[in-house]
């Protein structure tokens, strides 16, 4: 079943509705309970909090009435992936907390994020909730991106230098060396005057501050195992998407956003960037220096 542009945008209203509700209960909130789950990946891929168990169960009361009435599937981070997403046209992908790590330390950098995926891995619906800056951003596709029901106006004029977006991992990542010199050199190469490095936040929000940003990235080199997960990028995807952003793999691909043989992302690596004469940059120098 295709969805309608109408069952589409009702849908959208109660994702945003689910992750306000879940955003506002996470800025009320501390974790007292933090836990470690067996699977591997960073630090930040194996803690859960109970409030992120409680952020998935609000998220759920609201949407979990629109997996029967509209044949959707679910994907989740708190919930082992049961394959219902391969056995449905559209499914809904959640992260009921994206960047814990900086939720614990109480910091920004954590949002709570909702997608809906077509069976075929495109992203149809994003939606994400900032509970520090208590902000919402949506889109759908062919729809527009929106920011507090608003149509976001991206910037567009040039910054003095280029901004790199990502999670604390990589200052101790062994590609960090590789990136950020390559990085130096694409913003030599735009006449940029140097690379500002912020590694504070997690997947969602690298993203969102990609996009807010004139000249700004977000770079995952590839990794077999681990590097962020469906749940982590799905939202986003849809943003950049309708923002007339870039988000694909570092090679230009699209994200499969319902890969069968694991949740993991990073296989083919990861680049959030905010136009596609940037993005081409970058996917130049990386291919050359492989």
């Amino acid at each position: 079943m295709k969805l309608s542009g109408t069952e589409l945008a009702e849908l959208a209203n109660l994702a945003i509705d689910a992750a306000t509700a879940a955003g506002e209960m996470i800025a009320r909130s501390r974790p007292k309970l933090i836990e470690h789950k067996s699977s591997g990946g960073s630090l930040a891929s194996q803690v859960v909090t109970e409030v992120d168990r409680r952020s998935e169960a609000i998220i759920l009361q609201t949407l979990n009435p629109t997996l029967r009435r509209f044949e959707l599937g679910l994907l989740t981070e708190e919930q082992p992936d049961d394959g219902g997403r391969f056995r449905t046209n559209y499914f809904w992908c959640i992260d009921p907390i994206d960047g814990t790590l900086p939720f614990i330390e109480g910091t920004p950098g954590y949002a709570v994020a909702i997608a809906l995926v077509r069976g075929d891995g495109a992203p149809t619906i994003g939606v994400v909730y900032d509970p520090v800056g208590e902000t919402v951003v949506h889109a759908i596709a062919g729809a527009g991106v929106f920011r507090n029901g608003r149509p976001w106006d991206l910037q567009s004029s040039s910054g003095a230098a280029l901004s790199l977006f990502t999670d604390k991992s990589f200052l101790s990542s062994e590609g960090r060396d590789q990136i950020t010199t390559a990085l130096e050199e694409v913003a030599r190469d735009m006449g940029l005057t140097g690379l500002h490095v912020d590694a504070s936040a997690g997947a969602v929000m690298n993203a969102c501050k990609v996009l807010a940003n004139p000249r700004a990235c977000y770079v995952k080199l590839p990794k077999q195992n681990g590097g962020g997960s469906l749940w982590d990028y799905a939202a986003t995807a849809c943003i950049f998407s309708e923002a007339g952003a870039v988000a694909t793999d570092i090679y230009g691909q699209c994200f499969d956003l319902n890969r069968a043989d694991s949740t993991f992302m990073c296989h083919r690596g990861i680049l959030f960037a905010t136009d596609e004469t940037l993005a081409q940059r970058i996917r130049t120098l990386f291919r050359s220096n492989q």
